[in-house]
């Protein structure tokens, strides 16, 4: 059997897969996809009126094009994003994949077509979406950054020790990540001291790009969970329309099972107005744990400030482009098939909102950890990770490079609230356990 796809460091796949390089960018791109002459030190005629461009120059010339969108300027906008185009390329340093993915958005914000531009990546994404390319970029992720790991081996832990002692174990695992979370607990419970207990796992998929690999990718869990020699069920559920709708039954809970929820990445999916519903729904499940794993970024409260929300999705995938420039090697296409993977949600974020959703796709409308463990604690209380637990996350964050760090909440919150994985001093996962 191969079991490359699931190592012990497991891993979360970003939940949108490779997208073809002629199908990614609006007609504001140059047609010429190859990597441009640097234009970072580059100054234009005074007689212009245009900026001189030096240094870092991606922030300050989108977040003015974001303020000349938000003030309907359309002379300024024309302008910036003419400027943007001869300065953006996907092929470029940091800089200029920035100003490509986000100048996607905001031509797509300044015409007013965003929900046509993220069905055409959907689109795309899905006609090229396999399972061979998603375990490859999976694998190379693992391998050279925690940013997925770090909340998988949090997660794990918790539900293993809220578990501990039963026979009849039933996960629901609401995250799209392909499994990779599972084989490293499925060898835990092989190597317990006591009898091996029986485990339902039960994937709720939410996103139709899992739903077409779910096939091979439970059928890979079934042989895994045999030569661990750990009793095991799996289960899909599909076609679900709102997490709201889920129940015991449709779930096929039973009273002998003790409980355990799984969401990583799950909850940002679900609209802002909806997340009481689901939260309360996932307290009717009647789980001894819920793990609840999400980026720190913001997205919502600002969501109807268009240059305020423009400037926290811009911090974000700033910290997450430099995170990926300096783990992959320059040419890697691991790192250019990530990097294309954001422009959905980009797209999602800055150039959806103002226009009703009629896509049923993913929402993007991320929080920070204080602000789901408001949310989560008017169904739950905070369970917190045990000092076994963190020093697992701990031994799991020296296998890489530099720069990654774990760190509590800060100082005056409660410090059951969860953990956070730092890239550089700036948080950047939040990971936590809660308890009816």
């Amino acid at each position: 059997m191969d079991r490359t796809l699931f190592t012990p460091k497991g891993t979360y796949f970003f939940h949108h897969p490779t997208q073809q390089s002629n199908g990614t960018q609006p007609d504001m791109q140059s047609s010429n996809n190859q990597p441009q002459t640097s234009h970072t030190s580059t100054s234009r005629s005074s007689d212009s009126g245009e900026p001189c461009v030096t240094g870092k120059w991606a922030s300050s010339l989108l977040k003015e094009c974001a303020r000349a969108i938000s003030d309907k300027d359309s002379s300024r906008i024309h302008h910036l994003l003419w400027m943007l185009n001869e300065l953006a390329s996907p092929y470029g340093d940091c800089d200029q994949k920035l100003a490509s993915y986000f100048l996607q958005a905001l031509f797509c914000k300044a015409t007013e077509s965003g929900h046509r531009c993220y069905k055409t990546l959907s689109t795309v994404a899905e006609k090229s979406h396999s399972f061979d390319s998603a375990r490859k970029l999976i694998l190379k992720f693992q391998e050279v950054s925690p940013w997925t790991t770090f909340g998988h081996v949090a997660s794990n832990g918790a539900i293993l020790e809220a578990l501990e002692g039963e026979t009849k174990l039933h996960i629901i695992d609401i995250s799209n990540t392909l499994c990779t979370q599972w084989p490293t607990l499925l060898e835990a419970l092989a190597t317990r001291n006591d009898e091996t207990p029986r485990l339902k796992l039960t994937v709720v998929v939410t996103a139709s790009l899992v739903r077409s690999v779910m096939k091979e990718i439970g059928q890979r869990m079934e042989k895994f969970a045999r030569l661990m020699g750990v009793p095991f069920e799996f289960q899909v559920i599909s076609g679900v329309n709102h997490l709201g709708e889920l129940t015991k039954e449709g779930l096929g809970i039973r009273d002998d099972e003790a409980v355990a929820v799984n969401c990583i990445g799950a909850l940002r999916r679900v609209e802002v107005e909806e997340r009481r519903r689901v939260i309360q729904t996932l307290q009717s499940l009647g789980p001894r744990v819920v793990t609840v794993v999400e980026e720190e970024a913001d997205f919502s409260s600002s969501r109807n400030d268009f240059v305020k929300c423009f400037e926290e999705c811009l911090r974000f995938y700033t910290l997450y482009f430099e995170m990926l420039e300096e783990s992959f090697v320059p040419t890697s296409n691991e790192r250019l098939m990530l990097e294309r993977e954001c422009s959905r949600s980009i797209v999602r974020v800055l150039a959806c909102d103002d226009i009703e959703d009629d896509t049923g796709e993913d929402c993007e409308r991320r929080e920070k950890g204080i602000q789901w463990s408001e949310r989560l604690k008017e169904a739950f209380s905070p369970l917190g990770f045990s000092e076994d637990v963190v020093d697992d996350v701990k031994a799991l964050l020296k296998r890489y490079r530099s720069g990654w760090a774990l760190v509590p909440p800060q100082q005056g919150e409660d410090h059951q609230l969860g953990i956070y994985l730092t890239w550089k001093d700036e948080p950047v996962v939040w990971a936590s356990a809660w308890k009816p």
